[in-house]
């Protein structure tokens, strides 16, 4: 099935799934650098493993599509498109930063790129989510919604009554979770009794199916066949992304609920060496050009680290701006 997903695809769009997987580690080992050194206000959660779940989801609709991220959502923005020096700006404070500096490393936004944001608000997208996919149907657009939410979202009230409303009204959204095996410090098993959170997508008639969360390909081959049935007008789908972190919930965790040999176990299905893997046993990329793609993406980062630290601070003359309506 693997060898099927990669011979439907170009190698243009293999190697830039491979490009965005290095941007999100890349931008995310930077951040983490930027905040030991006190750069970075405020608090930041990383994604750090959890790389297939958004380049792979988001490589599966269009460019003109939508998506709701998530608190640990830089990797989706990448995907989306974002330019990565303004990411950097608007986590590190600056004004020319996505949201001028206001938003930081939860709540980057491209609007123009059609990334609606997301809210540190743990479930908070998720009715927003609805009333998306509702002005989509209204307007009759073949345009459809990607709704990202962890797995500590699925036990918060706002997760029943989205999916509920969606499947009734058959909203062109398809539901990701990022279930990375822990909301904060709660594993996923001592917080519900099913096996899978797909499960819950009985209750409401839709569509539910479980992803090896850190196998691109197989996350693209999902997300692809929910976003066909949204687009087509037959309603939601709940695809469940099973993935792990490797960093703790924040920089404020001390990991004290896992164990160290867990995180290094699933460090073993590093989603990263496993594409790379299979990019040369199919012969799409050689070696040497998964090398200079790292390279150039380190580069990169490295280059829109250095642009954002020297971009201007907010003032206090423009602190309200943008904060009412006109």
């Amino acid at each position: 099935m693997r060898k099927q997903i990669v011979q439907r695809l170009s190698k243009e769009k293999l190697q830039k799934m491979l490009e965005q997987m290095f941007l999100t580690r890349f931008f995310e080992e930077n951040a983490e650098a930027l905040y030991m050194r006190g750069l970075v206000h405020g608090t930041m959660h990383l994604s750090i493993g959890m790389e297939a779940s958004p380049i792979g989801s988001i490589a599966a609709i269009r460019d003109d599509d939508y998506i709701l991220h998530h608190h640990r959502g830089h990797g989706h923005t990448i995907a989306k498109g974002a330019d990565i020096t303004l990411m950097m700006g608007e986590f590190i404070g600056k004004e020319p930063g996505y949201c001028r500096g206001r938003g930081g490393s939860m709540h980057i936004a491209d609007i123009a790129g059609r990334n609606l944001g997301a809210t540190g608000i743990v479930g908070g997208g998720l009715p927003t989510a609805v009333g998306i996919g509702l002005a989509l149907q209204m307007k009759k657009t073949d345009n459809i919604l990607l709704c990202f939410f962890g797995d500590g979202a699925t036990n918060e009230g706002s997760f029943h009554e989205a999916l509920n409303m969606a499947a009734l009204w058959k909203l062109p959204i398809v539901f990701i979770c990022d279930n990375n095996q822990y909301g904060m410090s709660m594993a996923v098993e001592r917080a519900m009794t099913v096996h899978h959170i797909s499960q819950r997508a009985a209750a409401y008639n839709i569509p539910g199916v479980t992803v090896d969360g850190n196998d691109v390909l197989a996350v693209y081959d999902k997300v692809s066949e929910a976003a066909m049935r949204a687009r087509s007008g037959e309603g939601p789908t709940l695809v469940e992304n099973l993935t792990y972190r490797w960093r703790g919930h924040s920089k404020s965790d001390r990991n004290l609920y896992r164990t160290q040999e867990e995180i290094e176990e699933w460090k073993q299905f590093d989603p990263i060496i496993r594409y790379t893997g299979w990019l040369q046993e199919y012969k799409v990329l050689s070696e040497d050009e998964i090398d200079s793609i790292e390279q150039s993406a380190k580069e990169s980062i490295n280059k829109a680290t250095e642009t954002a630290l020297a971009f201007p601070e907010p003032t206090p003359e423009n602190l309200e701006a943008e904060v009412f309506a006109p």
